[in-house]
């Protein structure tokens, strides 16, 4: 199949799909290898760009999206009357931070990264599906796995989790270990709350 042909395929496809399409799928359907479609997507890329057209054509790790372009923000605003999305905060920003470097990650993982209950902020990560469940932990109680979404990687203009800025990364052992050191400590804590005596039984001994 020829280039420009592809690349008109894809073109179709991506605007017809309105979210990220696989490249595997885009194969499949035009019967060639992920080297022709990529070296297609990437024509159409330059060509919407180099055009300054209203849209745009962007790589999603292993997936290309039809968006518009970014310049046309203000008009699109206008045009529909959609609102900004809401601002991360603070805590929302370093608990999302910490999921896009250590993914796979558990909520007991980043909060001993974070030092302090992050529960609020995943949830709110979730509704804005920046983040995702991605499966869960193989030990006792299973605790949920995180990841990045595709939503993410638009939202930060990222192709792959690849591209983001490399960090010295704080090594708190395997997640399994943390999570397993985390159920030890909260039944020792359990253990001594039992063994202590009620408070009424406390007053009544200073008595």
């Amino acid at each position: 199949m020829e280039q420009n042909e592809l690349k008109y395929i894809i073109e179709a496809v991506l605007f017809a799909a309105g979210e990220p399409v696989p490249t595997e799928r885009i194969c499949a359907a035009c019967e060639c290898d992920a080297d022709e479609v990529d070296k297609a997507a990437q024509m159409l890329m330059d060509e919407l760009s180099f055009d300054r057209r209203g849209i745009r054509v962007i790589r999603l790790e292993n997936a290309y999206q039809m968006c518009s372009a970014g310049e046309m923000s203000p008009y699109i605003t206008k045009a529909l009357e959609t609102r900004k999305p809401p601002k991360l905060s603070a805590s929302q920003l370093e608990t999302l931070t910490i999921v896009a470097y250590y993914q796979p990650a558990t909520k007991a993982y980043v909060e001993q990264l974070r030092g302090v209950d992050c529960s609020y902020s995943i949830g709110a990560l979730l509704t804005k599906k920046l983040i995702e469940e991605c499966g869960r932990l193989n030990v006792p109680g299973r605790p949920i796995l995180y990841k990045t979404t595709p939503d993410f990687l638009r939202t930060f203009g990222l192709a792959s989790i690849d591209e983001l800025p490399e960090i010295e990364k704080i090594n708190f052992g395997k997640p399994e270990q943390l999570e397993l050191a985390a159920m030890e400590e909260l039944e020792k804590q359990n253990a001594e709350a039992q063994a202590a005596p009620p408070a009424e039984a406390q007053q009544e001994t200073l008595l």
